[in-house]
């Protein structure tokens, strides 16, 4: 007769998941340590307990990996007198293998007459879940019913010379292409320098001029030779070297690295038992030029596989650490394909129990320019400097650099501790992202006061502030601070201002606005607010507090002094808006076949604002007494403003570092290439200050827009 038997459900901890509850019908029975737990349940079995109930006592061991009380449970006689060891063996190496969790088992039947419980059972794996019905059959004695163990117990198609075979494909992770479809990261191949053992003629001798060549210590060397799967034929790979390439090799003037690498590679062939072969590696075409903005992977530690359980990394990974390589981790890693099945003794498949096809990560494509963001790296590498450039009208961000840098290939290859030490001990801070901070913006600064002082009201742009030579304070109550500019002009109005980069003025102005509507003209610009880009930037301030505190603080923030600190990619969107009608564009990176432009701020001031400012850095730029005039073109109407920005604790400092600053853009969106181009660059003192910045922009976009300049 049929019974209405209930459903029994199994789980355990996986390494260090969470312990899973078995439960049935509706009580909830915990589950102990397994020796202790069977000890307890024989001794007070009870005469009634059936096949039904042990059988649900025997799976209830299986998740929590109870071998030992799983073999005390079954009749070994009636079992082919499997041993203890070989029953723990088999079982484990197939349950653990298939990495089998949340089991799950109903009763279906019992047959009496054959002591046999018909059940189904179902459970999770590696390679998703897997369900079936099986059979179990007891056998009473006089201790009450054992289990007779047979191998399909585990799965029904399962023989005794069977085996359950586990084949796992890894995931491609996706390739990082410009906005040309150029790799940024992507498949490289790298040489793998290993030693065959079984051809080694002085094997410490070999092994010690090894290391000393790789750059290793000749006891790491060792520990990878003594590894178990090692034979004397074994490959057993050292050392991942960039590979050279055949240009490389018959070049007519090779440089000083490839005559570097051509003499390694020479003394690694000359060692009997180092073998170089090709290997798959991730690559970085572009190096040390974007290496802030591609970032890097690295293997996983234990730390991530914690982290990201559940997520499908195994201890052979590789994580995005950075820059888009972290950003787009989740796109582009891709999830590895698995496979349970059978096979027989003569390896043929039998049966496949579950499989997860696998999912190659996919491509990330931004709008990068390849081309620009090597140009500007190659003219600002010896600086520590940022840049970043945009197209004006749609917000598409074409290059994001900072200098110095890094080649985050290295990472890929193994960045001994020496080179790690290097590149956090450089003066220069190699591994800090410029681009990403707030700067002091200078006079860069002066365009964004004035579009809040004629969105107010406060500056008119026809009066007259007259001259008051190269030093200026408002009265005797600023004691020995004087504002000071560089240049004498008349008349003393917005549009020579701009094109004069007038401090004073920029003063003055700020100081008829007033610190709360200027604060509140900055927030209405985006101060204070997190910008809506893919990669996080530093929120821009004008204060230190939530308000500009004092008089010179105010009129100091009129010229992009005092406590005003802008991100470049925001400085760039608040320009944008000059050539916008006065809508801030949207930076983005995501790279669209139809580039769709939207706004980060719409009407962020009126159109007439917009288009005064736009004029009169139009005129900062091709006007010959103007600090940009060195950038000017006459192929396209470009717009801009340079900006020294002085760090110094007081007016009484007699030096202090000065930042450099550029701001270029195409003024017109008939512009054939259009861009928006921001640069900064640290300690110009004595290099031309703001000049410097001009010439290397200059020299950027004569690549961009081609050698049709005057």
């Amino acid at each position: 007769m049929k019974r209405n038997y209930k459903s029994y459900r199994y789980r355990r901890k996986k390494k260090n998941r969470t312990l899973l509850w078995i439960t049935v019908g509706a009580a909830v029975l915990l589950a102990v340590v397994g020796a202790v737990w069977a000890a307890v349940f024989f001794m007070h079995r009870e005469e009634e307990e059936g096949p039904e109930e042990l059988l649900q006592a025997y799976m209830a061991h299986i998740p929590n990996q109870e071998y030992e009380a799983m073999y005390r449970m079954i009749e070994p006689e009636a079992s082919g007198n499997i041993s203890q060891e070989d029953f723990i063996k088999r079982n484990s190496a197939i349950y653990e293998g298939i990495e089998m969790q949340n089991m799950e088992i109903e009763i279906l039947e019992y047959d009496k007459e054959r002591e046999a419980v018909s059940y189904a059972t179902s459970f999770d794996t590696a390679a998703g879940a897997v369900s079936f019905e099986n059979e179990a059959v007891f056998q009473k004695g006089e201790d009450g019913y054992r289990l007779v163990w047979q191998d399909y117990l585990i799965f029904p198609e399962l023989g005794a010379s069977d085996k359950v075979r586990v084949s796992t494909t890894k995931a491609e992770r996706g390739q990082i292409s410009d906005r040309n479809g150029r790799m940024l990261a992507g498949k490289g191949t790298a040489s793998s320098v290993g030693l065959v053992p079984g051809r080694f003629e002085d094997r410490e001798k070999e092994i010690q001029e090894l290391a000393g060549i790789l750059g290793m210590e000749p006891e790491n060397i060792e520990k990878k030779l003594e590894a178990q799967w090692v034979k004397d034929d074994s490959f057993v790979p050292v050392k991942t070297i960039p590979k050279l390439k055949e240009t490389d090799l018959f070049a007519e003037n090779p440089d000083e690295e490839t005559i570097k690498a051509v003499e390694r590679q020479e003394k690694l062939q000359a060692i009997p038992g180092v073998m170089i072969t090709d290997t798959e590696v991730r690559e970085y075409p572009l190096g040390e030029a974007a290496a802030h903005l591609v970032g890097y992977v690295q293997n996983v530690t234990a730390e991530d596989l914690e982290e990201h359980t559940g997520e499908g990394y195994t201890a052979d990974s590789v994580i995005g650490r950075s820059g888009l390589e972290g950003l787009y981790e989740k796109e582009l890693k891709g999830q590895d394909g698995c496979r349970i099945y059978i096979v027989d003794s003569e390896g043929n498949e039998k049966k496949q129990l579950a499989v997860v096809p696998v999912q190659h990560g996919q491509e990330i494509r931004v709008t990068i320019d390849s081309d620009l963001q090597r140009s500007v790296y190659e003219q600002l590498k010896e600086d520590q400097s940022c840049s970043v450039a945009m197209n004006p009208f749609t917000g598409e961000v074409l290059a994001l650099v900072s200098t110095p840098s890094y080649d985050n290939n290295d990472f890929i290859l193994g960045l001994s501790t020496e080179k790690w030490n290097a590149l956090n001990e450089d003066e220069g801070q190699p591994m800090y992202n410029r681009f990403r901070q707030g700067w002091c913006p200078g006079s860069t600064f002066k365009p964004v006061t004035a579009a809040v002082g004629l969105e107010t009201g406060d500056i008119d742009p026809a009066e007259d502030y007259g001259s008051e030579g190269l030093s200026w304070q408002k009265d005797s109550s600023w004691g020995s601070y004087f504002v000071t500019t560089l240049r004498l002009f008349e008349p003393v109005t917005l549009e020579n201002a701009l094109i004069y980069s007038d401090n004073i003025y920029f003063a003055k102005a700020a100081l008829k606005i007033g610190a709360d509507k200027l604060g509140a003209g900055l927030a209405k610009l985006g101060f204070g607010q997190e910008l809506p880009f893919e990669l996080r930037m530093q929120i821009s301030q004008y204060s230190n507090t939530d308000k500009i505190e004092t008089e010179i603080q105010l009129a100091d923030s009129g010229y992009g002094q005092g406590q005003i600190l802008i991100n470049p990619l925001h400085m760039a969107s608040i320009y944008s808006a000059f050539c916008n009608e006065g809508n801030m564009v949207k930076p983005y990176l995501l790279y669209q076949p139809e580039a769709k432009t939207q706004y980060w701020i719409p009407e962020a001031m009126s159109k007439e604002t917009a288009a005064k400012v736009l004029d009169g850095i139009t005129k900062a730029v091709n006007d010959p007494k103007s600090g940009g005039y060195a950038a000017h073109r006459e192929d396209v109407v470009l717009a801009g403003k340079t900006g020294t920005a002085e760090l110094k604790e007081s007016q009484d400092q007699t030096w202090g570092m000065e930042l450099g600053w550029f701001m270029i853009l195409t003024a017109e969106k008939t512009a054939e290439r259009p861009i928006l181009m921001v640069t900064m660059v640290e300690d110009v003192k004595g290099r031309g200050s703001s000049g410097y910045v001009v010439d290397k922009t200059a020299a950027v976009l004569e690549e961009w827009f081609g050698d049709a300049r005057e």
